[in-house]
């Protein structure tokens, strides 16, 4: 029974492995077949990729035996194909059931995940019947087919595909003129030399079929008969493709001969070979590089080889975050070598010592390199995220009635890929709220004086050691007041004059906490906002909020870049050993009770013309003293984004890098710590979750 668990569960991780990047792909070439419902331009490839997409999917699904998501992906690829055929035409009615079913393949993925493949037939069974209401019979054309006009060869229009003749009549329909380009390759660049020109030709028009025929001579050349669609004339034409061998006739004209082309003028292009030289196709014509023979060489034995053109791999995140921890490991080791080594020169051993010292300081630098290669593998851009929320904002603001435009900016920044899954959910729920709440329809907006078309903008960029994300909307802002109204209502608050507006805004990420009076299918069940906070401060983030009435809303996230192996103040209080990430530290003062202040019963020192309120680490963890506190003691001055606190500790032990590991659920709400981490002495200490101490503190005022 074991054995079939491992088998079911191998063929699961194959399968997502490539699943989760078709579905992907597919939603994001999804919303932009969306946009082209409007502009009545549909662009042939971009449908191509969606069809070849759920075909691929299908056939992945098929063969790891899911067989609910292989029957929904073949009756996604049917209507997909009559779109593609031309026999349905692109609406929103249509767009609206390819999304629905593209939103269930992605919920049946990942039920894969958690072992829940079953149970959803009848959600299976409901979108295939939407699917196939859209497949009715496409009515018959009476009349002459506009392909007569062309006088396409016998043998060219029998070799023709359905979808090729559907490309045909769809250029005439639109006014396009159809030319057939006659070209002759050598055997042995075909290849390329045929890539280089079909990509010249997509600049200007539509490849719509490419036909191999007979050459001159069989044995050193191939030749091919290109239909291409274009709104250029053929005199426009030659000035696009120029080669010796290549020739164009314009088709369905009287006047059409084959015609030499002329030079082009100022076209460049790269085509790569297999064996990876370059060819450069300058000005149109392809060039051999400047050390290889004028002829042709014939194909060697590397363009035979069974090899791999990609040098890349797919590597699971569980692998990374597993080699990262035993990188973690061994710097603990490391540690503790170079202590050993201190303490035999301290013992007299003193040749010994500086011999392990020396292997000490070699290996940690190796160590070093370790580390920050396995880090550089778990980077990725940002921008990876930002095509997830792009399809997010079309799909809601269509099932809102409100024109939002998305901006990005920043897309190359990297995070941790972690991070970076961790922080798409909370950003989703802020996207959404920027929606429902935020812009306003378009007639208010117009009223307002604003433009038509909301603007929600999302930058990322690196600041310090962290990472920044701004999203900011241009819609109706936050109402503080409405805010201030609801806390009296649930009394969170008894007197609100007493409650600043930056406070306020505080209690939008407390639990069930909403100020929209209708319950939306997009917002308004006061479940989310607090998810927000959650989940960013589980991975030492903060998030802040700025409003303006009428003028819109902006929430910055401000995140770790990573939380593999990180650098740690290991501080003292009350006989306890603690570690404070050193992003998070801004500078350590040494002090006495005589430079702390009181005010409002708030103790504060000052810092530099700036007021600096203190946290006592022995009250915060309510620590008992084993007899009085140090008269000197250490303010760590600790930050996230804007906020900064001073935290009282009595001793600033070292600094040492660390690896933080999960306390587990059972320790998940125990305030003040996010993890644990050891130390090369074989200690275990507290990880301080220096973003939650903080937000804490500021709201509570203590």
């Amino acid at each position: 029974m074991s054995e079939q668990n491992a088998t079911h569960t191998k063929a699961v991780q194959d399968f997502l492995a490539e699943a989760e990047e078709i579905i992907e792909q597919l939603g994001s070439e999804l919303a932009d077949l969306s946009d082209m419902v409007e502009s009545g331009e549909l662009n042939p490839e971009v449908l191509n990729s969606i069809f070849r997409g759920a075909h691929s999917l299908k056939g992945l699904a098929g063969m790891f035996s899911f067989s609910g998501i292989a029957e929904l992906a073949h009756n996604m690829e049917n209507l997909l194909d009559w779109l593609r055929l031309g026999k349905l035409n692109l609406s929103q009615h249509l767009m609206s059931v390819l999304f629905n079913a593209h939103e269930l393949l992605g919920t049946l993925i990942r039920a894969l995940v958690s072992g829940e493949d079953s149970g959803m037939a009848q959600e299976i069974a409901a979108c295939v019947t939407k699917i196939n209401a859209c497949l009715a019979p496409p009515k018959e054309q009476a009349g002459v087919s506009p392909l007569e006009s062309l006088g396409l060869p016998a043998h060219v229009r029998g070799a023709l595909t359905e979808y090729e003749e559907h490309r045909l009549k769809d250029n005439l329909a639109k006014g396009k003129t159809i030319f057939n380009i006659h070209t002759s390759f050598d055997l042995a660049i075909f290849d390329t030399e045929l890539s280089a020109v079909t990509e010249i030709l997509k600049g200007c028009g539509e490849v719509i079929s490419t036909l191999p025929s007979a050459g001159v001579s069989l044995e050193t050349s191939i030749d091919f008969e290109i239909l291409f669609g274009s709104g250029r004339s053929l005199e426009d034409l030659k000035t696009v493709v120029e080669r010796d061998n290549v020739t164009v006739s314009q088709l369905g004209s009287n006047t059409a001969s084959a015609v030499p082309v002329a030079p082009a003028e100022h076209v460049v292009l790269d085509v790569v070979k297999a064996d990876g030289d370059v060819h450069a196709a300058v000005d149109g014509k392809l060039k051999a590089p400047a050390d290889s023979p004028q002829s042709p060489a014939p194909p060697d034995e590397a363009a035979l080889s069974a090899k791999s053109m990609s040098r890349t791999v797919r590597v699971d995140i569980g692998k990374l975050d597993e080699l990262m921890n035993i990188v973690g490991e061994l710097v603990l080791a490391n540690s503790t070598i170079a202590g050993v080594s201190t303490r035999m020169r301290n013992e007299g051993f003193s040749r010994l010592a500086v011999e392990l010292g020396k292997a000490a300081k070699g290996l940690e630098r190796k160590l070093s390199d370790l580390q920050k290669g396995v880090m550089e593998i778990r980077m990725i851009p940002i921008g990876q995220l930002y095509e997830k929320m792009s399809r997010i904002v079309r799909k809601i603001s269509r099932e809102q009635g409100k024109l939002v435009e998305l901006k990005f900016f920043g897309a190359d920044t990297e995070l941790d890929k972690l991070i970076v899954e961790d922080i798409s959910d909370p950003m989703m729920h802020i996207i959404r709220n920027a929606i429902d709440h935020g812009i306003e329809p378009p007639e208010e907006r117009i009223s307002q004086g604003k433009k038509e078309k909301g603007t929600i903008r999302i930058s990322s960029f690196q600041k310090g050691n962290h990472v920044v994300i701004e999203i900011e909307d241009d819609g109706g802002g936050i109402d503080i007041a409405k805010i201030k109204s609801k806390a009296v209502q649930k009394g969170l608050v008894s007197d609100i004059s007493i409650v600043s507006d930056r406070e306020a805004l505080d209690y939008i990420f407390l639990p069930g906490f909403s100020t929209n009076d209708t319950v939306s299918e997009v917002s308004g069940r006061g479940v989310g906002m607090d998810v927000v906070k959650n989940n960013i401060s589980a991975i030492f983030g903060m998030v802040d909020i700025e409003t303006e009435k009428g003028k819109g809303s902006r929430f910055t996230i401000t995140l770790p870049i990573t939380l593999a192996i990180i650098k740690a103040l290991i501080i003292s209080c009350s006989g306890k050993t603690y570690a404070l990430p050193i992003t998070s530290v801004l500078e350590s003062l040494l002090m006495t009770d005589k430079d702390i202040m009181t005010v409002e019963r708030k103790e504060i020192i000052q810092l530099r013309e700036s007021t600096l309120p203190l946290l006592r680490l022995d009250q915060y963890f309510n620590i008992r003293r084993n007899g009085e506190p140090p008269k000197e003691f250490y303010v760590v001055v600790v930050g996230v984004a804007e906020k900064r606190l001073g935290i009282v500790v009595d001793d600033l032990l070292s600094q040492q890098d660390i690896v933080i590991k999960s306390l587990g659920d059972s320790f998940k709400q125990f305030r003040g710590i996010s993890g644990a981490a050891d130390l090369g002495d074989q200690r275990t200490i507290l990880v301080m979750d220096i973003g939650g101490i903080i937000n804490e503190t500021m709201r509570s005022g203590s």
